[in-house]
């Protein structure tokens, strides 16, 4: 894989080449995207949807839209540095193409922004409600009439595969979707491969999958015009991930890391004086012990660690990722950036304490059962109402049902798997109180 290309301008529907050189420096394409991503109503909704605490009545606990802010902001100054670096060592692409260290810095700050923009309510547990439905739920029925493929993208339903299909799909007044740089579709697909064969090996390309049966040959496209390393076997759709993917990634995992841990901390999950030794475990050789002992509350505290956490492990990961940069363009490094740091354990410890207190929390817990029985009633209604209608056997309550969907939805394609997909992605793109309230009109308890 070489950079000229990794760095596409192009957006779905080109026909003439978007340059570098080219570009209006007070309205970069990149910049553009960043634009496009936050003025999405799909955006919007993740105000509204769980990070770690589902439906908390607390300010300071993240949702999906702050994380996604956040991972946003360390994205760009991870893209900027690395940025930087790559113009050191490959300066023709400054002095012949025109690139400079904030295109970098803007095509991680886009992919970052929009890398949740496909989860569903309830967090990680209702993609795997979606995903159980179909294993073990009313949706096994479907088994039989859907190709390996097209059931499995249903029983591991992925939000990294739904936030491809919003950020691509086409529909009247918005042909390909959000249009956003093929750079920055690149750089947000982590896994960049079809849902089988499933994690075929132990590279982090293949933890997951990136996309659905319905957005594979869009994904080809993006992969071809980025020259993105083919890995694919016997037919299967898989690639090398795109180089700035690794920093996507890195800024997601740095966020989660510590500031999911601020948020255990802030709400009495995890004991402050237990705590703060785990982070300052993390930043010993840049605390300023003076600074830090005149600080006299938790939040501040916790504030001022948080911060020097987060600076220790955007410089260690740009050092990784330029120490491997060469094993990256050859898609051979297979793991995570921060899974070659020297901090691994340190982060490690504050993960499993963050599982064992936050993520497994009485609270957390009882609100994830909750959005089990929400999901799997809205996808039993839904998917009932739009196959009965399309076999003609519809009753007035599927009607009625039908009403209350949104037109986008074609609700009379021949395909099984499309309409059962389009259910999913409906549902997904419902908030956690749009989804209880949903789930509260089809029980009749909301009038």
């Amino acid at each position: 894989m070489i950079w000229e290309q990794l760095l596409s301008l192009k957006r779905f529907g080109d026909t003439n080449k978007r340059l570098r050189k080219e570009q209006d420096e007070t309205r970069l394409g990149f910049e553009v995207d960043y634009d496009r991503v936050i003025f999405s109503s799909e955006f919007r909704s993740l105000q509204d949807k769980t990070q770690v605490i589902p439906l908390s009545n607390t300010d300071f606990v993240h949702t999906r839209l702050t994380h996604s802010l956040e991972v946003s902001v360390v994205g760009r100054s991870l893209g900027r540095k690395v940025g930087q670096k790559i113009l050191e060592k490959h300066p023709h692409l400054q002095n012949i193409h025109g690139y400079l260290p904030n295109d970098f810095g803007a095509i991680v700050a886009s992919a970052a922004l929009a890398h949740d923009i496909g989860n569903p309510p309830f967090g990680h547990s209702g993609e795997k409600a979606i995903g159980e439905y179909f294993i073990s739920g009313e949706g096994q029925q479907y088994k039989d009439q859907l190709t390996d493929k097209e059931y499995q993208d249903l029983c591991d339903f992925e939000g990294n595969a739904n936030g491809f299909k919003i950020v691509t799909q086409s529909r009247v007044g918005r042909e390909g979707g959000l249009r956003l740089s093929y750079a920055i579709l690149g750089a947000f697909t982590k896994y960049p491969k079809e849902s089988l064969p499933k994690k075929p090996t132990k590279h982090i390309a293949d933890k997951k999958y990136g996309f659905f049966q319905t957005e594979k040959e869009a994904f080809i496209d993006v992969a071809n015009e980025l020259g993105l390393a083919s890995r694919g076997q016997d037919g299967d759709i898989s690639y090398s991930r795109h180089p700035l993917a690794f920093l996507v990634e890195a800024a997601d995992d740095i966020c989660y890391t510590i500031i999911d841990f601020e948020d255990g901390i802030n709400l009495g999950l995890i004991p402050e004086e237990y705590a703060l030794e785990y982070l300052i475990n993390l930043v010993r050789d840049s605390i300023n012990t003076e600074k830090y002992h005149q600080l006299t509350n938790t939040k501040d505290r916790v504030s001022y660690l948080r911060a020097l956490a987060i600076n220790t492990l955007i410089n260690e990961a740009v050092t990784i990722f330029m120490d491997n940069e060469d094993a990256i363009l050859n898609g051979d490094f297979n793991i995570s950036l921060l899974d070659k740091s020297k901090y691994e354990a340190q982060i490690n410890d504050i993960i499993k304490l963050s599982i064992d207190k936050v993520y497994q929390s009485e609270e957390v817990v009882d609100k994830e059962i909750a959005g089990y029985q929400v999901l799997n009633t809205l996808l039993h209604t839904y998917s009932k109402a739009i196959n009965n209608n399309y076999a003609g056997t519809g009753s007035n309550y599927d009607k009625l049902i039908l009403k209350g969907l949104p037109s986008t939805l074609d609700l009379n394609t021949e395909s099984l798997y499309v309409r059962l997909l389009d259910v999913c992605h409906f549902v997904s793109s419902l908030s956690d109180s749009q989804a209880i309230l949903q789930y509260k009109k089809l029980r009749g308890f909301s009038f």
